[in-house]
């Protein structure tokens, strides 16, 4: 392993961060454990950043994609029918609830995030785009843009013209100990006063995260985007959501996140876990924000025909499952195990989250954000045999996210070993 990483050192950037002192090379998985190099075996947290969303070696997926091999025909480009694409295409639009929809496949939620703020500024005429702060939305120039945390930031250009929002900052001293109606009340009453002060006439859209991925599973509370919704409505704003990470159930207790909110949005993009590990994005947008470009576009690999193969798979089996039921019953056991022993652990600052999406601050004995032991915990963790990931905007939030396959036994086991870990802190 110390030749393959001074391997890696040597050809890849040095700001491609690898999690662990000694890093892991994952070379088998089954169910929702995966087998590094060594023979170590890990029950599976993280999931390739919500990205095996049913787990490994799932045969539904796997029989699929050999089908579509079996063809020959592993990529045709946009330029011809795919049939994959197109039955994809009408599930999502159904499921979306968005009238008229219509859908354009990429191949990340960058490109996806991308693509919905062409729609929007193209559609409204206007480069001003409201975003939340804590945001990430991808790394690209557009979607750096638009993504409010500084660690994620190289710099300050922008195609955009962006003013950031408030929504899931609940912990700075101006809204401490609010009610979430009062919380609601005081962000809309900063909307209104930015739109009045900051904005230069239209707006294009707001785009928001229902939960914040690399915030640290930072959430605004539900309703909050409804009543952003209300006013932006006023002037015709849209309202992109974000559900790389949030959609297809994950939350538990809505198939999509910002459904939660009680929003339709006008776009939604999508990404990460619809391909169960192979490279799929997307937005689902009303039909005349799609159709209204002028210019011809295509996607050469987005929509490629083995990855539409693997994503109508997994999306039929999460729906055939009902996968969105076992991510609030296992995420329950989780969350609520958590919450019961957060009051004798003085290092859980925060536990939060929806379903199999929840995360743990870790804090110092003054109660300030504390990095070094969010490091200590993942090593913790990784001894103990369990995946885990970090963010937060202070790099001290240990954000989890299992398979949704993950068995109530397997929920008990994880929580275990999370517990075990912080209490060895």
């Amino acid at each position: 392993m110390s030749d393959l990483l001074a391997r890696h050192r040597a050809v890849m950037p040095n700001w491609l961060a690898l999690y662990y002192n000694e890093p892991i090379e994952i070379v088998g998985g089954k169910g929702n454990r995966v087998v590094d190099a060594s023979g170590k075996s890990y029950l599976d947290f993280f999931a390739g950043i919500l990205t095996n969303m049913i787990g490994y070696d799932v045969a539904e997926v796997r029989d699929a994609v050999e089908r579509q091999i079996a063809t020959g025909v592993v990529h045709t480009s946009t330029v011809y029918l795919l049939r994959g694409q197109v039955e994809l295409a009408e599930k999502i639009a159904r499921l979306s609830g968005i009238p008229d929809a219509k859908v354009f496949f990429t191949n990340s939620g960058t490109e996806a995030n991308e693509t919905a703020l062409l729609l929007a500024t193209y559609a409204r005429r206007t480069d001003q785009i409201l975003a939340m702060r804590q945001s990430y939305h991808g790394r690209s120039f557009g979607t750096v843009a638009v993504t409010s945390n500084r660690s994620w930031k190289n710099n300050s250009l922008s195609p955009l013209n962006v003013h950031f929002l408030h929504g899931a900052d609940r912990h700075l001293t101006q809204f401490r100990g609010m009610s979430d109606e009062q919380y609601i009340a005081a962000c809309v009453d900063d909307l209104r006063h930015v739109l009045a002060t900051a904005t230069g006439g239209d707006v294009a859209a707001i785009i928001a995260e229902p939960i914040q991925g690399v915030g640290g599973f930072t959430m605004a509370p539900d309703g909050l985007f409804r009543a952003y919704q209300e006013v932006l409505a006023e002037q015709g704003i849209l309202f992109i959501s974000d559900e790389v990470q949030t959609g297809w159930g994950r939350t538990g207790s809505a198939f999509f996140g910002i459904q939660n909110h009680g929003v339709t949005p006008d776009m939604m993009t999508f990404a990460k876990g619809l391909g169960n590990g192979f490279a799929v994005g997307g937005v689902v947008a009303r039909g005349d924000l799609m159709d209204n470009l002028h210019a011809v576009g295509l996607a050469t690999f987005g929509g490629n025909p083995v990855a539409m193969a693997a994503a109508n798979a997994t999306l039929d089996y999460v729906l055939d499952h009902d996968l969105q039921a076992n991510a609030a019953r296992t995420g329950a056991i989780i969350i609520d195990g958590l919450r019961e022993a957060a009051p004798r652990l003085p290092v859980v600052g925060d536990v939060r989250g929806k379903g199999l999406m929840f995360a743990v601050e870790l804090v110092a004995p003054d109660g300030s954000p504390s990095p070094e032991l969010a490091a200590k915990f993942m090593e913790e963790t990784k001894k103990l045999g369990l995946l885990a990931g970090k963010g937060g905007l202070y790099g001290h939030t240990i954000r989890m996210a299992p398979p949704l396959t993950l068995t109530e036994e397997e929920a008990r086991e994880g929580l275990g070993i999370i517990i075990t870990a912080l209490e060895n802190l």
